[in-house]
């Protein structure tokens, strides 16, 4: 049976008990507790654990702090830890790293592990090369299923994943085949491994490709792993599947922080300093708030209508919230379809062919609802809106279709905008949309009013 430390004493411990209580622990594990520790604290405990255990925590994607917690260990502990972590996540270390400790560190590397971790840092971010492990399983065309399997059980414990065999070419070092593991086991020993191997060509990504087109691919076949080429065909390495969900859910929380008016955090929301946070939001705050001014403008240019007509303002904050409700709709909808390729670029004319029909659609429904609660109001006594109320309520019902029509519409096209002119679609965000709208609602707003009750209550 594990030994386990209860949760509510974790954190009153002494290191040395911690570390005694997740020797026996899964490495996911320790990093929920690891990352619930200071930082000093969370590297004593690393440092205390039995090697292969520290260094398996050390390569969980999970954990948060890992550059900064090998930086904190004495470099006599923390360079063996991380000389035996895997290559990718050695790269994502370094990419963390001061120049001068990053040499330090690469230092520690063998000559091949360190070419090859030079290598996966001259990447760019969010792509396959940067994601890749080299650490996969490969195997010659000349030999068997039982030499293949022989060469597995020698090689597995140094491998991220063995459930893809991949045939390389040694003359050209080119991918000539890929194997799964289930045919590999399923067939008889003396058979030739090109014999059980998929007759296609394997599937493959370049290493320049986006991380999300990676995601597409095993998403649509199905596959654990993905091999990297370069452009004439040699094997870089491969991204296996737990890699891309670890950074889809890192691509998903950058795209829910922008959603938010905020830029995406590069640390977790309780680890980040308060400048840090206070870097973050204020810049996209400070713009909604210059944006929001616009609607003050719109608001003093009105003036006059307010002052025939007062009752119009009670329903300025239903018609605008109805806008931009209608255009962050629309937005996140088109962010993500976007995002998912269920449309491109070119397809913007078929969006607003559908999201026109569909603003006036919504914009009706929230107009009938808008004319029963005045009427309801007014003939129960609730409120008097005086004489010309059913001219109100129809301002109010001929506001809302043209507000949330034009809220759907702009609302769906900036996200086209965006990309087209090389900006990530989430920062058309909805707090942003919410401010374009508002403005612009306004104008239809006071200018409905104008045409309906100009010469009679205006």
């Amino acid at each position: 049976m594990e030994h386990e430390i209860p949760t509510t004493e974790v954190a009153a411990a002494p290191p040395a008990v911690i570390a005694a209580g997740l020797a026996d622990q899964r490495a996911a594990d320790v990093v929920e507790v690891l990352n619930e520790q200071p930082l000093e604290i969370a590297a004593e405990i690393i440092s205390l654990l039995p090697r292969d255990h520290a260094i398996a925590v050390l390569d969980q994607p999970g954990l948060d702090r890992e550059a900064e917690l090998l930086v904190a260990l004495p470099f006599e502990a923390a360079g063996p830890l991380f000389a035996g972590m895997s290559a990718d996540r050695q790269a994502d270390i370094l990419r963390d790293l001061e120049d001068d400790v990053r040499d330090q560190f690469l230092g520690r590397l063998d000559p091949d592990s360190r070419a090859t971790v030079r290598q996966l840092l001259g990447y760019p971010e969010n792509t396959a090369g940067a994601l890749m492990t080299t650490e996969y399983v490969s195997a010659l065309p000349n030999w068997t299923v039982g030499q293949t399997i022989e060469h597995i059980r020698k090689v597995e414990r140094t491998r991220e994943t063995v459930y893809a065999i991949y045939v390389i070419d040694p003359r050209t070092q080119k991918l000539v085949r890929a194997v799964s593991l289930r045919r590999l086991i399923s067939s008889p020993p003396d058979a030739p491994i090109l014999s059980v191997a998929a007759k296609t060509r394997p599937l493959s990504v370049t290493a320049q490709a986006d991380r999300e087109d990676v995601a597409r691919l095993i998403s649509k076949y199905d596959l654990l792993a993905v091999p990297v080429l370069d452009r004439s065909g040699h094997m870089l390495g491969i991204v296996t599947v737990d890699d891309i969900i670890d950074a889809i859910v890192a691509e998903g929380t950058e795209d829910v922080q922008k959603f938010g008016g905020t830029e995406a955090l590069d640390e977790p929301y309780m680890q980040i300093s308060f400048l840090g946070m206070l870097r973050k939001r204020a810049g996209w705050l400070c713009v909604l708030f210059l944006s929001e001014m616009l609607t003050a403008t719109a608001m003093q240019h009105f003036g006059d209508e307010l002052q025939k007509a007062i009752v119009l303002a009670l329903f300025v904050p239903l018609v605008m919230s109805s806008g931009g409700n209608s255009g962050s709709q629309a937005t996140s909808l088109i962010i993500r379809a976007l995002a998912l390729q269920e449309v491109r670029l070119r397809d913007w004319w078929r969006v607003i062919i559908r999201e026109l029909p569909m603003g006036i659609a919504l914009g009706a429904i929230l107009g009938v609802i808008a004319l029963v609660r005045v009427a309801v109001w007014q003939e129960t006594g609730l409120y008097n809106y005086g004489q010309g109320w059913q001219l109100i309520a129809l301002t109010v019902a001929a506001s809302l279709v043209g507000i949330v029509t034009f809220g759907s519409v702009c609302g769906s096209m900036l996200p086209f905008l965006l990309k087209k002119i090389g900006f990530d679609p989430a920062s058309a965000s909805a707090p942003f949309i919410a401010t374009l709208v508002d403005v612009t609602g306004l104008v239809i707003y006071f200018s409905v009013a104008e045409l309906i009750l100009g010469g009679r209550l205006l």
